[in-house]
């Protein structure tokens, strides 16, 4: 870790955020101690209370050792096997090296069916009481792209006569104005392009979905609920795990399966073939060749996020 990471990580408190990092402090070791030292307590809810006040002290993802990576994803694992009595399986898998992922979406193919929304709901572990989504569709009149006239709140069959659709979601911006403006550096690009966001650290001042010029971050403003039943097990830290209630997360490429090797849950859900994703650094690849065969565009390029998502039509 470079000494300059590290002094950007370790910015000096103020009075008013020591005061309120102590007093959350002085919270968590009493819940500690009224549980995991009262000895009418269970031995299931003291390591719980134990596992709660560690993860509550634990340091900045990006900081940490492999091995307290391992740990912290440990403590994720049997915290959620301590309240439902289910096992998940959270990885840790880094960046590849040689890889940079980038995304492209094909304006002509697109009718607006909307299971890329679905799937990624399901795969990534979405509130179902909000209807969060991170994936939007949008359905343009011929002849504009202007989105303020646009909806993404269509009910009708479709694709309607006389419009076309557009998808957005997170553009994984090479340079992400969202990052720059989170305070305590809760979020942030990594090797891969991936933008992603440490739940752990994240304090919800919702900075960054204000400096965000796709809107494509959401707020959990209650505790997300996924039925067990739809519960996706198999997660990854900085992606679908279960997020707690305060917290902002967004679109990750399906980090859980990027990294892994396979395409987003979007891109194999797409019934037309409207969506493509891959390295941009292959220059086999596919997106490569749509990069440097078609006509693309990308949304905002005038404010200089230089995001990795492009449009194109055949």
């Amino acid at each position: 870790m470079s000494n300059k990471l590290v002094q950007i990580l370790e910015k000096p408190m103020t009075r008013r955020t020591a005061v309120a990092t102590v007093a959350a402090g002085v919270a968590a070791t009493a819940a500690v101690a009224g549980s995991s030292l009262n000895p009418l307590a269970t031995q299931e809810a003291r390591e719980k209370a134990l596992l709660e006040w560690k993860q509550f002290f634990q340091g900045h993802y990006r900081l940490m050792t492999e091995q307290e990576k391992a740990g912290a994803v440990e403590r994720l694992e049997r915290r959620y096997e301590l309240e439902t009595g289910r096992s998940i399986d959270v990885s840790s898998t880094a960046a590849r090296p040689g890889v940079l992922y980038g995304y492209a979406f094909n304006v002509s193919k697109c009718r607006g069916y909307g299971e890329c929304v679905k799937a990624c709901v399901a795969e990534n572990n979405q509130d179902r009481s909000t209807h969060m989504a991170y994936i939007r569709i949008h359905e343009h009149t011929n002849g504009q792209l202007d989105f303020s006239e646009s909806t993404d709140e269509f009910a009708h069959e479709v694709p309607a006569a006389g419009h076309f659709y557009i998808g957005t979601q997170c553009m994984q911006c090479d340079n992400p104005p969202c990052v720059d403006v989170c305070p305590v550096k809760a979020t942030w690009k990594e090797p891969d392009g991936i933008v992603v966001v440490d739940y752990n650290w994240c304090i919800g001042c919702r900075y960054c979905m204000a400096a965000c010029p796709y809107d494509a971050r959401r707020f959990n403003w209650s505790a997300p609920q996924v039925p067990e039943a739809e519960l996706n097990p198999n997660q990854h830290y900085l992606g679908n795990r279960l997020r707690n209630k305060g917290v902002v997360e967004k679109c990750t490429f399906c980090i859980q399966r990027s990294r892994e090797g396979k395409n987003p849950a979007c891109v194999e859900a797409c019934p037309t073939g409207a969506r493509v994703f891959g390295n941009l650094l292959d220059p086999n690849g596919e997106i490569r060749w749509i990069l440097a065969n078609k006509k693309v565009f990308r949304l905002k390029e005038d404010l200089g996020t230089d995001p990795k998502f492009w449009y194109y039509m055949d």
